[in-house]
C-alpha cells in the first residue's frame, strides 16, 4: 500500500518513467567535434535536456512539499544547476560554445526555453497547501522542447517520443520516419544499446539531419510499464508487459539544413 503522504512522490516517479527518463549517450556522441558539425549539436542539445530534466527531478521533493511556499527554483536557478551537469556529462564548458555559431545558437535557444518554462510555472510550483503539483520532468522537457522550437525559428526541431505501443502523451507519437527507425534500427536485436541512430533526409519539403537517441525502462519504470499486461497502474494507465533494459522512449532531434 502506497502511504497518503508518499502518493505524489510515487505518481512523479511514475510520469517519470513513462519515457524511459534514462537517457545513454554513448561515447561515440561525447567525442569532441566541430562546433558546427551536426552530430555535436545533437549531442550538445540531448545533453542539455538531459541535464535540465534531471533537476527537475532531483527537485521533486521540494516542488511537491505543500508547506514550502517559495521552492527557490527560478529558471536562473535552475539552468545553472542544468549547466554544471551538462559539463560533467559531456567535459564541455556551454560558455566555451561561440554563441555565434550555429551549435551555440540553438543550445543558447534551449537555455532561455529552460528559463521561460520555469519562470512561468512559478507559481504551480511554489503553491502551499499542495503536494503533488504534476510538475514532472515528463511535463517539464515536453514544454522545454515545444519552447525551443519556437525559439529555434524553423531551424531545429525536438521532442520525446517513443514505441507507438508505448506513447502514453498523443504528443509524443513518432511520425512516419522515426517510427520506422524505431521498428528497423532502434528496436532490432543487433542494435548497440545506447546508440543514436542518425541520417541526413528530406522533411517538410527540406533538406534536414535527424537524430533518435534510445532511452531504456529501468527497474523503477516497471511497477507502472511492466506486468501483468493490461492490469491499470497507479495513475488509471494500462501497464505495457515492459521489462528491464527495453526501449521505452527517444530524444528526437531534426536540424534543418
Amino acid at each position: 500500500m502506497v502511504r497518503p503522504g508518499d502518493l505524489w512522490l510515487h505518481k512523479a516517479r511514475v510520469i517519470f518513467c513513462i519515457l524511459a527518463v534514462t537517457i545513454i549517450l554513448p561515447t561515440s556522441l561525447l567525442v569532441a567535434t566541430p562546433v558546427d558539425d551536426d552530430a555535436a549539436t545533437a549531442q550538445n542539445l540531448a545533453a542539455m535536456l538531459r541535464a535540465s530534466w534531471t533537476v527537475i527531478s532531483k527537485e521533486q521533493n521540494r516542488i511537491n512539499d505543500p508547506e514550502l511556499g517559495d521552492k527557490n527554483l527560478s529558471g536562473k536557478v535552475v539552468l545553472e544547476q542544468a549547466r554544471k551537469i551538462f559539463q560533467a556529462a559531456t567535459g564541455i564548458d556551454p560558455d566555451t560554445i561561440d554563441p555565434a555559431s550555429r551549435s551555440g545558437r540553438l543550445l543558447r535557444n534551449q537555455m532561455d526555453a529552460i528559463v521561460e518554462v520555469m519562470d512561468a510555472n512559478q507559481t504551480t510550483i511554489n503553491a502551499k497547501g499542495t503536494g503533488f503539483k504534476g510538475f514532472i520532468p515528463a511535463l517539464f522537457a515536453r514544454l522545454v522542447n515545444e519552447a525551443f522550437v519556437r525559439r529555434a525559428n524553423g531551424e531545429a526541431e525536438m521532442k520525446l517520443t517513443a514505441p507507438a505501443d508505448r506513447v502514453r502523451n498523443r504528443k509524443a507519437r513518432p511520425d512516419a520516419w522515426e517510427e520506422e527507425v524505431i521498428e528497423t534500427k532502434l528496436l532490432s536485436p543487433d542494435w548497440h544499446r545506447g546508440q543514436p541512430y542518425s541520417a541526413a533526409v528530406e522533411f517538410k519539403g527540406r533538406s534536414a539531419f535527424r537524430v533518435m537517441v534510445p532511452e531504456y525502462y529501468d527497474s523503477s519504470c516497471l511497477s507502472c510499464h511492466g506486468s501483468p499486461k493490461g492490469e491499470l497502474d497507479i495513475t488509471g494507465y494500462p501497464k505495457e508487459g515492459a521489462k528491464e533494459n527495453e526501449l521505452g522512449g527517444i530524444i528526437s532531434i531534426l536540424l534543418y539544413h
